[in-house]
């Protein structure tokens, strides 16, 4: 249990400017004061991120996300008052308040109002918005536990609180809502969920330029991937050569994974984390169902997987 003195020193690093590590829902969160542009720039160098990857602001409330919004659409309102708190960060045009910094200097800001106790707490209490991307070095494996972060990052953070394993297990859906509907993240808010609340078809993202300022984070061909080789298979297929491990559905795996793809999704990280920990040479992962509920696990591997 996280101590209302270790909230109210931490939200204290924040308002000076420093890093802390904190757990959401989803994964845990490398956190400094969204406003403070030499701040949000200490992310990005412990993370070793580029500048055209923008972060996503955490919120205690829809009214602080309507502050940081130049514009705040119905939908915004229809889908926060449906999924917040929770996993779903919607994009919407920027007050000026918000350093281009966060943004890599896009007119829009990803807004998202996590699920966590502690989250929440730490926002009230520093009483200004935290951006924060995944804590652990650009690419890598993203942190469910603390011990991931302190394992990846290191003394690149001024404190991390301990708020047990994430639940979600994976990063928040990221909806645009600038112009028409476009999914650019797949979460474990579906878009099939999206759709039906707001009562309007959503288009799916395509792929960025290179070099240009991605609209949203996650979106680099290869990603949340672990040091060691992984790649895709489908039951029956061979495996690689060497010692390795296997994922799969089926009881003779290395690993036995649920078939449920909430439960699936909360496992899936400190899974590859603890096999990218036992020296093999391949991690084989069987690919799961092409069905709307396991979109984002599938995101997820392939991206991992390149």
């Amino acid at each position: 249990m996280i101590s209302p003195e270790l909230i109210a020193r931490a939200a204290e690093l924040i308002r000076g400017g420093r890093l802390v590590a904190f757990p959401t829902e989803t994964v845990y969160g490398l956190g400094a004061n969204a406003l403070d542009d030499a701040a949000v720039r200490r992310i990005y160098d412990a993370k070793g991120r580029p500048a055209t990857s923008p972060l996503i602001v955490h919120v205690d409330s829809a009214g602080m996300a309507r502050s940081l919004a130049s514009r705040w659409p119905e939908q915004a309102e229809a889908l926060a008052s449906r999924y917040w708190p929770g996993p779903l960060t919607l994009v919407v045009p920027k007050a000026p308040c918000i350093p281009d910094s966060v943004t890599a200097g896009l007119g829009t800001v990803g807004l998202r109002m996590p699920a966590h106790p502690i989250a929440l707490a730490l926002i009230r209490a520093a009483r200004v918005p935290i951006a924060a991307p995944s804590a652990n070095r650009f690419t890598h494996l993203s942190p469910t536990t603390a011990e991931h972060v302190r394992a990846g990052l290191g003394e690149s953070v001024d404190l991390i609180l301990d708020g047990g394993p994430a639940e979600v297990g994976i990063e928040s859906t990221v909806l645009s809502l600038v112009n028409a509907p476009l999914l650019l993240r797949a979460g474990m808010v579906t878009r099939e969920e999206i759709e039906k609340t707001i009562g309007a078809h959503v288009d799916v993202h395509a792929s960025v330029p290179g070099g240009a300022a991605h609209p949203a984070p996650g979106l680099h061909s290869r990603h949340y991937s672990p040091r060691t080789r992984l790649v895709l298979v489908r039951n029956g297929d061979s495996l690689p050569r060497g010692r390795g491990a296997y994922v799969a559905f089926s009881a003779g795996a290395t690993v036995q994974m649920p078939r449920n793809a909430p439960e699936y999704a909360s496992l899936l990280y400190s899974t590859l984390h603890s096999l990218d920990a036992g020296g093999y040479e391949w991690i084989a992962v069987e690919r799961p169902p092409e069905t709307p509920e396991w979109a984002a696990v599938i995101d997820r591997l392939e991206r991992a997987s390149r």
